[in-house]
């Protein structure tokens, strides 16, 4: 019946699907070629767009981030004001390549050339008419398309130039030029297609080459991208057919200073090729889908084979669990049948087991270590066994705590005494104890009965946590009427300072106790000892010398604070 079930579950549904695809990947195949390549053209000129973009706006940051940094320099300044025109040539030669740009011309503050790295031999002519050099003279800095005495179409920021003085010496002008063969190669290279610029109309520089591998220039732009482009100053995309290659084409119209068409970048990418990669991916769809389907064949075949072992593996898996070995790991291949809903159920349970043993065995290990305040997260369980995680913790938090007043008792206080004295060691920190004790507690018990000497010792441990702000701070009932308080990273002046917050506090709560006949207030003597442990130290010495200080306070005539043996006696209420 299992198998019959399986068959009708798995072997048939599967060959369906099987089916299925195989029709579907035929019409994929026929169908894709044409939408796909249609969507790859559209895509293509898209990235070229907005790389050219990209290309141009990071031309401008270049040029401006060279302008300004190039005026600022000290030793452009110093040259500049010297008016050596060889000078300013072979200071502003390295800074070309530094700062990513093509070339920069330096002009005096009337905007006389003083020198030109792109073109070392021409100089003295005025350049007043470019904008940018125009608003450098007056303070500004302004970045502008330029048509300048060299170069027809180039990026250039102008930037003035000040002496230490404030008076201004000259103008920088960092310049990109982008009608060089140079230029449009490297476009070039990083579009994966044709460049061409125009100068108005004119195709006055390019990447595209005849067969003789001569580039074509001098040549008109196609009408209608000249009237889109030129006379209404918008982005074009059209075609172009060029020695018998046709190109998808993309046209971006520059602006100069005036905000008027003055130059054009064109990005062509020829169709042929999109197509040959239309084709190629096609090809790998084609391959990746048998692929698939010889695997799917392959997977079922394994199925096939395998389906008898599940149940008893189960079975056998089962066995062993019921035996107490839980570290079984459940093998459940068949996800979507009953067998493995069944095996994941069996996981999920035997992993929850693991994990609450986990929780319990860290707990025990941060306990032994002296971390008493260590729980583990019972919030992970669920039903039954969320009650069962807060149980343990329960059991595990009534042997570290004192049940009457609340807080950690003298077992959990040795453990963390331990574990703070070696930390204070290895980071050479001091280490601060308190020891109380309530004044003439037996009087009382006597006087009032052990029932109100309980709540004495209850509003006793709430008053000396009051003080303790930091989270490391631990404060136990020592024994009997006795309390300790663990600073640590805490010297002599500031365990001080805690005690007597302490001894106040208590103080505060106003506990009424009669002593020779006059009614006074519960009261608490408490000694003080820091150290900063090392290896010819110990924990006992640290704990002996408190006690000791708890002794001098008592005899001093209690309600008072002693550190380790000094008196200093603090004003009684």
């Amino acid at each position: 019946m299992f198998e019959k079930s399986f068959k009708n579950r798995v072997i048939l549904p599967t060959a369906v699907i099987l089916v299925v695809l195989t029709i579907i990947l035929t019409v994929y195949i026929f169908t894709m070629f044409l939408s796909y390549s249609k969507a790859l053209i559209k895509e293509r000129v898209a990235i070229n767009t907005n790389s050219l973009k990209f290309h141009i706006e990071n031309g401008k940051k270049n040029s401006q981030i060279a302008a300004l940094s190039v005026a600022d320099h000290r030793n452009v300044v110093k040259v500049i004001k010297g008016r050596n025109r060889e000078e300013i040539l072979r200071v502003l030669a390295p800074m070309v390549e530094l700062h990513l740009v093509d070339h920069f011309t330096i002009t005096d503050e009337n905007g006389i050339v003083l020198a030109r790295t792109h073109a070392p031999d021409s100089f003295g002519d005025s350049l007043v008419s470019q904008r940018n050099i125009r608003e450098a003279m007056e303070g500004k800095t302004s970045t502008y398309f330029e048509t300048g005495t060299v170069a027809k179409v180039a990026i250039r920021t102008g930037a003035p130039v000040y002496a230490a003085d404030g008076t201004m010496i000259g103008v920088v002008s960092a310049g990109i030029r982008y009608d060089t063969n140079e230029a449009v190669d490297l476009l070039k290279e990083k579009l994966h297609s044709e460049v061409t610029i125009f100068f108005g109309d004119s195709r006055i520089v390019t990447t595209v080459t005849d067969k003789e591998g001569r580039r074509i220039t001098e040549t008109k732009m196609d009408p209608a991208a000249a009237k889109a482009v030129l006379d209404e100053r918008s982005e074009y995309y059209g075609t172009a057919n060029i020695f018998s290659v046709e190109y998808k084409t993309y046209y971006m119209p520059l602006l100069n200073a005036n905000d008027e068409v003055f130059a054009v970048f064109c990005v062509g990418t020829p169709l042929s090729e999109i197509q040959t990669e239309a084709k190629g991916l096609i090809r790998n769809i084609i391959i990746i889908s048998l692929i698939g389907l010889i695997a799917a064949i392959v997977v079922l075949h394994s199925v096939i084979s395998t389906i008898s072992e599940p149940i008893i593996r189960l079975s056998r898996e089962m066995d062993d669990i019921a035996d107490g070995n839980l570290n079984v790991v459940i093998d459940v291949k068949n996800n979507n049948d009953e067998v493995g809903h069944a095996g994941k159920s069996l996981q999920k349970v035997v992993n929850i087991v693991h994990k609450l043993i986990d929780g319990i065995n860290d707990a025990i290990s941060e306990h032994e270590k002296g971390n008493t305040d260590y729980r583990f997260d019972t919030n992970a369980f669920h039903g039954d066994y969320r009650l069962l995680a807060d149980r343990i913790m329960r059991l595990s938090s009534l042997g570290m705590e004192d049940p009457l007043t609340g807080i950690p008792n003298r077992r959990s206080f040795d453990s963390r005494l331990n574990l703070e004295w070696h930390r204070a060691m290895r980071e050479k920190m001091p280490i601060s104890i308190l020891i109380l004790d309530v004044d003439e507690f037996k009087a009382y018990n006597d006087t009032y009965g052990h029932q109100q000497g309980d709540v004495v010792l209850q509003t006793v441990a709430d008053a000396l946590m009051v003080p303790l702000k930091r989270g490391f701070d631990f404060a136990a009932r020592w024994g009997g009427e006795e309390f300790v308080v663990l600073l640590p990273n805490t010297d002599s002046a500031g365990a001080l300072c805690v005690a007597e917050m302490i001894r106040r506090e208590v103080g505060k709560r106003e506990i009424p106790c009669v002593r020779g006949g006059t009614t006074k207030n519960v009261t608490v003597s408490i000694g003080v000892n820091t150290q900063i442990p090392s290896p010819k130290l110990s924990i006992a010495n640290l704990v002996a010398q408190a006690d000791g200080a708890l002794y001098q306070a008592k005899k001093a005539g209690r309600n008072r604070v002693c550190l380790h043996s000094i008196d200093l006696t603090a004003s009684k209420y």
